[in-house]
């Protein structure tokens, strides 16, 4: 499967599909919350149209002294006019009923009572007519024109269900084409606004991933200022940059190349400069003995930052192999691969506690304490103090320990502090790369701790490292 193929979305799970149906999904909840009122208002306006009809029967009753005395086609017009099966006529204690010739026996009643007028009583009643099953008959009580007088009417409930029914298909119907006209234009009004910018910003995406040295597929921003357009600028300028990076690096890693090839030529020439300047210095002439050792002095130098560039260079990323590590016997292996431990003019003192355990990879480890030891070394070695001196403690915190490596020295020169940890930058003496304090910082850092420089103002030089501690040891 291509790079392009797995970064499309699927055409069911698109961007576009899902705002469609959302869309869709909202505008039905919306007109099911105005549905049920409409519904109960459409039952009210229906029930409310039977009790006028009942209310003209009952005049018919009032002007007639004798209802029992009314033409029975006339009752049954009545009763048909209203579609009722019979009609009771209730006022100052007084009930009178007409009905059809044929009385209809109702097999179960349920009552309409239109007193009450609340929103929850109607949308109920609403539902119970709407679910209710065939052959019930209606009991509708409404009150009269007159004080005190109260109108009944039986009736079947189905030609209200039916009605109910045709009402709700038709609700059904416009909903369908509202949702499908307010979702076309939405859809096209967000599509405008976001999905065919995000689209863009996706098929720019995957094509400049495969591509990133082809500058043609730097997006161009457009000039819009809301979240869209400050995402098209960000990323605009972000592969404008990295586009940048890759072809530095690239020329880097050539220039790097052709470096390594010189130095490596340049190394084996100063060596046989070396071995010739070491036969020299065994001449009995005075202005060769005064001059060899700065000769060879030069050379070893020399010598010593090509073969620095030569270790930089071929430096290897390997992940650190992180296992519980004791500080105090780390401090004393690297104190002696420093030519620290032992020497002659400089007193060296390990102030670690005991029992301190440490979780890093201890040869990457080793190598940052004998970087810094060194250092320390060699400065001291330049003089200025009467008492030379390098000092290492521990600080165990709750899951850490902060490491201090000082010296009395004369303390680094201001250009070196202001480059520190930079590579061919960052060098204390004269003739050095600057790649040691680079290197450790690096390794510290892959092995989860901080190297920093304090500068306390005092006289001579001070690190600190801040490494995990193994807490399941300590």
């Amino acid at each position: 499967m291509s790079d392009e193929s797995r970064a499309s979305p699927v055409r069911l799970a698109s961007l576009s599909n899902k705002l469609i149906a959302a869309i869709i999904a909202v505008i039905f909840l919306v007109e099911v919350v105005i549905y049920l009122p409409s519904l109960a208002m459409f039952r009210a306006t229906w029930l409310d149209d039977r009790l006028r009809v009942g209310v003209v029967a009952a005049r018919v009753l009032d002007a007639v002294p004798d209802v029992m005395a009314l033409p029975r086609n006339l009752t049954d017009r009545l009763l048909t006019s209203a579609g009722a099966n019979a009609i009771v006529y209730r006022r100052a204690g007084q009930s009178q009923l007409i009905e059809l010739a044929d009385p209809v026996a109702p097999d179960s009643v349920v009552t309409a009572d239109m007193r009450q007028r609340d929103i929850g009583s109607l949308i109920a009643g609403a539902l119970d007519t709407l679910l209710a099953g065939p052959g019930r008959t209606l009991r509708i009580v409404g009150e009269g024109d007159l004080d005190e007088s109260l109108i009944e009417i039986l009736m079947p409930e189905a030609p209200l269900r039916r009605d109910m029914l045709d009402y709700s298909r038709n609700i059904v119907l416009v909903s369908l084409g509202i949702a499908a006209v307010m979702a076309v234009a939405l859809y096209m009004l967000v599509s405008r606004l976001f999905i065919l910018p995000v689209q863009r910003l996706s098929r720019n995406i995957l094509r400049f991933r495969q591509a990133p040295e082809n500058a043609a597929l730097i997006l161009s921003a457009t000039p819009r200022r809301d979240e869209i357009g400050v995402l098209e600028r960000e990323l605009s300028a972000m592969e404008s940059e990295l586009f940048s990076m890759l072809r530095q690096q690239r020329h880097l890693a050539d220039l790097g190349l052709a470096v390594a090839k010189i130095n490596h030529d340049l190394r084996n020439t100063l060596t046989s400069a070396q071995l010739l300047s070491d036969q020299v210095a065994t001449l009995d002439d005075p202005k060769v003995q005064r001059l060899a050792p700065r000769l060879v002095t030069t050379l070893d130098k020399a010598i010593g930052f090509a073969q620095s560039v030569l270790d930089y260079g071929r430096e290897a990323a390997s992940v650190p192999v992180l296992a519980p590590v004791d500080l105090r016997t780390l401090l004393e292996e690297a104190a002696f691969e420093a030519r620290l431990a032992g020497h002659p003019d400089i007193a060296f003192s390990n102030r670690v506690p005991d029992g301190v355990i440490v979780l890093v990879d201890a040869g990457q480890m080793g190598r940052v304490f004998v970087n810094l030891l060194k250092n320390a070394r060699e400065a001291l070695e330049q003089g200025g103090r009467d008492h030379p001196a390098v000092v290492v403690s521990a600080e165990p915190g709750d899951d850490n320990v902060t490491i201090a490596v000082s010296d009395n020295g004369l303390g680094l020169p201001p250009r070196a502090k202001e480059n520190l940890f930079i590579a061919f930058e960052g060098s204390a003496r004269s003739g050095g790369t600057g790649l040691g304090l680079a290197i450790a910082r690096e390794l510290t850092a892959a092995n989860g701790g901080i190297l920093r420089y304090v500068d306390d103002g005092g006289p001579g030089t001070r690190f600190e490292l801040v490494l995990p501690l193994d807490i399941h040891r300590q």
